[in-house]
């Protein structure tokens, strides 16, 4: 299986995190606070992120793997817009964390989306899919959840976690009755 460095790692390291990729260009550690308004900036790019891929999903040829990319923007507007909403409510401004590994992980796997087409790009784009939330599953359970400090924000965190579950499964069900490259 190939997969863009999504692993990412994550330790809660007195009141910071540190951040690493898989993907060897992504190996030094990066720390960053980790407080409410770094947590929604997390939350927000992260939806962001897989709007951004599913919309080239949307291109595909097979109406399954189009259908199910339609799916996730849709859930992901939905939820980045609660975060949002929610950010503004409680007077949070969001704060990106400085070289993201994600991000660069994200702009790696749509250059690649970008160049691929047929049976190539529909595996590509459903291992990138799983791979994606894969991570950010671990990473709410692991280190933004426990993290949070506003209850508003952990239940909106608590509450879509079961879709990014629901997201990687369907992927992974989808990539599962990929042809073999």
């Amino acid at each position: 299986m190939h997969t863009i460095g999504y692993a990412v790692v994550a330790a809660t390291l007195g009141g910071s995190i540190v951040l690493t990729g898989a993907n060897p260009s992504h190996r030094a550690p990066r720390t960053t606070a980790l407080d409410d308004a770094t947590i929604v900036a997390i939350f927000d790019a992260a939806n962001t992120f897989d709007i951004q891929s599913s919309t080239l999903g949307e291109k595909s040829h097979n109406p399954e793997i189009a259908a199910l990319a339609q799916h996730f923007i849709h859930d992901h507007e939905m939820v980045r817009q609660q975060g949002r909403d929610l950010a503004k409510k409680l007077g949070v401004t969001p704060t990106p964390p400085k070289d993201f590994p994600l991000a660069a992980a994200h702009a790696e796997a749509m250059a690649k989306l970008k160049t691929l087409s047929g049976p190539q790009f529909d595996r590509f784009y459903l291992e990138n899919e799983v791979s994606y939330h894969k991570t950010v599953i671990d990473a709410l359970h692991n280190m933004l959840i426990p993290a949070i400090q506003n209850p508003e924000l952990k239940a909106l965190a608590v509450k879509v976690t079961p879709a990014f579950q629901a997201h990687m499964m369907a992927a992974q069900q989808l990539l599962d009755k990929q042809p073999q490259a």
